[in-house]
């Protein structure tokens, strides 16, 4: 007896619903930890349930893997904005002067003037500098 395809469709019986995502959840998990095992590779899967409840496993630690996502993305932005601006020379130059007059405030900001111009949270980063 082989077994059958189901239809990939929202399960409308509440109690099925919940028995298809409690053996799905252990055998994504499941494949999460092989992968990582195997391929030695830093794995951070978060499931949240229809109910709101949070599941969640890592490979290290869970606070490790989302910054190190975050660090990522941040990069990747400032890589596309880099090379959007490189391709156009007048751009290049817009954008150096504008970050050469971002370095020069906080600077000047580092040496104590112009602090009026910052809010609470800035002037907190500030101290912390």
């Amino acid at each position: 007896m082989t077994r059958q395809k189901i239809p990939i469709k929202k399960i409308d019986n509440l109690t099925a619903r919940q028995v298809t995502f409690s053996k799905r959840r252990r055998g994504l998990f499941k494949k999460a930890q092989e992968l990582s095992t195997l391929c030695d590779a830093e794995i951070g899967l978060i499931v949240f349930s229809s109910t709101g409840r949070l599941f969640e496993y890592s490979s290290s630690r869970m606070s490790q893997i989302v910054q190190r996502h975050m660090l990522h993305v941040d990069n990747l932005e400032k890589l596309d904005q880099t090379s959007l601006a490189l391709e156009n020379p007048d751009t290049t130059c817009a954008v150096l002067s504008k970050e050469l007059d971002k370095k020069t405030r906080e600077l000047s900001q580092l040496h104590g003037e112009k602090l009026e111009e910052m809010n609470l949270d800035e002037l907190i980063r500030l101290e912390r500098q």
